[in-house]
């Protein structure tokens, strides 16, 4: 999990993105789309098209960070595009990373029984 200080705000960035982007370019997007500055000590995540690949960026106040994640089975549950931005507390951000919806902590994808 990302050591995200208190008072750090995690922001959504609602529908889909284009995952090969890295943090010059995702920072471009969170300053003209989302009007925030993304080397502000906030976290700015976005999801790729297909559902499954996150990419975090946040600048620590030393360095820009790029953080990916694919989830090997499900989807994390994401806003639609017409909520725009979405702020979101750093515990619903560790539910999201571990593919359970932060909105109600379940998991996303359950195993098949053997039997």
């Amino acid at each position: 999990m990302i050591p995200v200080p208190s008072g750090t705000r995690v922001w959504l960035a609602a529908g889909h993105t284009d995952m090969r982007k890295g943090f010059n370019s995702l920072a471009l997007v969170v300053q003209e789309v989302l009007k925030r500055d993304p080397h502000g000590g906030h976290l700015f995540v976005f999801r790729g098209r297909k559902g499954n690949l996150v990419r975090i960026i946040w600048h620590d106040g030393q360095g820009a960070c790029v953080f990916t994640k694919r989830l090997e089975r499900g989807r994390f549950l994401w806003p639609s595009p017409a909520d725009g931005v979405v702020t979101i507390s750093s515990a619903q951000l560790g539910y999201l990373l571990e593919g359970i919806d932060w909105r109600m902590p379940q998991k996303t994808w359950r195993p098949l029984s053997a039997g």
